[in-house]
């Protein structure tokens, strides 16, 4: 017997609807390439497509580099089968899918071509990317003799990252911390390094970022300083500010964040590193 449907709505965890957001949200239009599928003499069929790495940096910095894994297994065609699996809300996730090798003439180069055609395939399934495959079809011009497209074609609204949005009244507001508690995202310094903000009533005022936007960016410059410092794992940061918004309700788009959200990942990031700096402390007495 079929069981009968139930007519609650389903509960998605939170974290785990926000991590998948965060992983399916479109890429910078910059970061996107097309690729020629077909050609007619200087006209070409444009295919978008984007580099393995941006995969890779997307799952860091949605899930942290400790919450995911890749294994591969080379098939005897010369293709390889990438099993991706993801911690979600506790659970570890797998998608497989099947990666082609390219047609280059070195070996090596078809082979690491399959590796990175299987992973972007995975990916997909867990929805990195999976909007490039809705992109219409589009005839552009072609350059023969470069063997490239001379200029790609313009993204659908749906294929950009999302906008920030207005500042909500129902979002709870968050204390406004001291002026140096916005200095690790202002600055993009480390906290020994920054000066002190003249005022912290206003966010231009007190240096902090402008909108969610500027925020993700300023975030993953400051992610990146703390990482090459060996304070914390690539995305690290990214991930525990963005989990902590969601907890406190707000979007877990950070682009989408505005007014008390601000702040309110100013704190974050300064509870962040000073834990981050406490262990490493210990580390060097130890050694």
């Amino acid at each position: 017997m079929v069981a009968p449907v139930s007519d609650k709505p389903s509960r998605r965890d939170p974290a785990v609807r926000a991590v998948t957001l965060a992983l399916s949200d479109p890429f910078e239009p910059r970061d996107v390439k097309f690729k020629p599928q077909m050609v007619k003499n200087n006209r070409a069929l444009a295919i978008a497509y984007v580099d393995v790495r941006l995969i890779q940096d997307r799952l860091d910095e949605a899930l942290g580099a400790e919450n995911w894994q890749d294994d591969y297994e080379i098939l005897p065609d010369g293709s390889v089968v990438c099993r991706l699996r993801l911690n979600l809300g506790g659970d570890w996730v797998t998608k497989t899918d099947v990666g082609s090798p390219s047609e280059q003439p070195d070996g090596g180069d078809r082979l690491k071509a399959a590796f990175s055609d299987a992973l972007k395939r995975a990916a997909v399934k867990f929805g990195i990317g999976r909007y490039l495959y809705r992109l219409p079809a589009q005839w552009v011009e072609y350059d023969p003799a470069k063997k490239q497209i001379v200029a790609p074609p313009q993204l659908p609204a749906f294929a950009l990252p999302r906008q920030p949005a207005a500042p909500k009244a129902a979002k709870p507001a968050a204390p406004k911390p001291e002026p140096k508690a916005a200095e690790p995202v202002a600055e993009a310094k480390p906290a020994a390094e920054s000066k002190q903000a003249p005022a912290a009533d206003a966010p231009k005022s007190a240096g902090l970022p402008a909108d969610g936007k500027e925020l993700h960016r300023r975030l993953r410059e400051y992610d990146a300083k703390l990482a090459a410092q060996k304070l914390c794992q690539p995305g690290s940061l990214l991930a525990h500010v963005t989990q902590a918004g969601v907890k406190a309700g707000y979007s877990a788009n950070m682009t989408e964040w505005a007014g008390p959200a601000i702040p309110f990942a100013v704190d974050a990031v300064k509870a962040f590193e000073q834990a981050a700096r406490a262990p490493k402390a210990e580390i060097r007495t130890a050694a």
